[in-house]
């Protein structure tokens, strides 16, 4: 737990980085492609449009892609798409499906008009600026901010920003944080379709404290650094994607006992472990890096 104190407060400014530790497996990359050493980052932001073949996403959410993305519109009748300029409202259907049902939820709720919908991926997925993830179509990051109205201009969602719901650091959630935020979160992690989610860890030991009946939901929701203005939700691989990697299944039970951990480690940092080695510096993602499916998928009309 010392070393990965140590590690998240280096990744407290990162947007996503919940699966920065995930590597592929062995069986995703291909000696096909590993003489590409193009800056798979630059490659996939440079494509302005979904691909035009079958969906399917390859790898894993951190090093991956998809094909065949759909676009969730900009404006629904229980959402808006947020940030537009970032073009990052793509995702496998199922995804799309996912977050329109989550945001109907949403407005059945009290002072909540839907859902502001953050960064889900590139038209083709692949390494994006500011994340880990988000490379298979299947992440989508909600903000925590209640949304008050759905009619907002292209600039309002450039220049509105979302709110924090921590206190002290991450161990408490603060005056902003609501039930409704609670059963959001709740009715996210229900579905079958979410793998897990991942918040600040004050949020996660609140909903412990909360939950009264069935806990089983809690094991999907995980605490992670920086998820305080938005949660980040993390769907299965859809059913027929042979290529696609999910994520390490989370560990039995509810996870409270992990959270609360967290949460003591936050109030009281242990001492530096004298034996850890330096943190590496993230290397830049090549084509290489990706399964071999990913340059077909960057090179399709």
């Amino acid at each position: 737990m010392v070393r990965l104190l140590a590690i998240g407060l280096i990744l407290t400014l990162a947007s996503c980085a919940p699966d920065s530790a995930e590597a592929p497996r062995a069986s995703t990359i291909s000696a096909q492609n590993a003489g590409d050493t193009r800056n798979a980052k630059q490659v996939f932001e440079a494509i302005s449009f979904a691909s035009s073949q079958p969906t399917e996403s390859f790898g894993g959410h951190s090093r991956g892609c998809v094909a065949g993305t759909v676009q969730l519109a900009e404006t629904g009748p229980t959402w808006q798409a947020m940030r537009l300029s970032r073009n990052r409202n793509w995702a496998q259907p199922v995804t799309v499906d996912y977050i329109q049902d989550l945001s109907r939820f949403a407005a059945s709720l009290p002072g909540w008009e839907g859902l502001y919908v953050g960064d889900m991926s590139l038209p083709r997925g692949g390494p994006v600026s500011g994340h880990v993830s988000h490379q298979t179509g299947l992440d989508i990051d909600v903000w925590m901010l209640p949304p008050s109205r759905l009619n907002l201009t292209r600039a309002e969602r450039e220049s509105l920003s979302s709110i924090s719901m921590r206190r002290a650091a991450g161990a408490y959630t603060n005056s902003s944080w609501t039930e409704e935020h609670m059963r959001v979160l709740r009715e996210a992690a229900r579905d079958p379709r979410s793998e897990r989610i991942f918040v600040f860890p004050g949020a996660k030991v609140a909903m412990c404290n909360w939950e009264t009946g069935d806990r089983s939901w809690l094991r999907k929701i995980r605490p992670w650094w920086g998820h305080h203005y938005h949660f980040h939700i993390r769907l299965t691989c859809p059913r027929g994607d042979r290529a696609c990697e999910n994520q390490t299944p989370p560990p039995p039970g509810d996870g409270c006992a992990d959270a609360e951990e967290w949460v003591r480690n936050i109030l009281n940092p242990p001492p530096p472990d004298p034996n850890a080695p330096p943190p590496r510096p993230r290397r830049e993602l090549t084509m290489a890096d990706l399964p071999a499916q990913c340059v077909a998928v960057a090179a399709s009309e």
